[in-house]
């Protein structure tokens, strides 16, 4: 599964290669601000998630963020999937 960023930057390299360019000034710049928008999405993510177990459970122990953390992996870690 793709999160939303993943997937808007997929969309943007396949219509306009040239922006992910290594090479230009411009393609690093952006690839940076991926990598920015993408550690933002996945805190958000941690965070609804340990909101959910938090508002589920009522105690925080149980759903350590580590628990977060391997579910964000399992999901949508680009490493793990086949995404950006």
């Amino acid at each position: 599964m793709k999160t939303a960023i993943q997937e808007v930057f997929s969309d943007l390299e396949e219509l306009y290669p040239e922006l992910f360019n290594m090479h230009s000034i411009m393609g690093k710049e952006f690839i940076n601000h991926f990598h920015k928008y993408l550690a933002m999405e996945k805190q958000q993510i941690f965070e609804s998630y340990c909101q959910g177990c938090f508002d589920i459970t009522q105690d925080e122990d149980i759903f350590p963020r580590e628990t977060a953390e391997d579910y964000y992996n399992e999901t949508f870690n680009p490493e793990t999937n086949e995404t950006l």
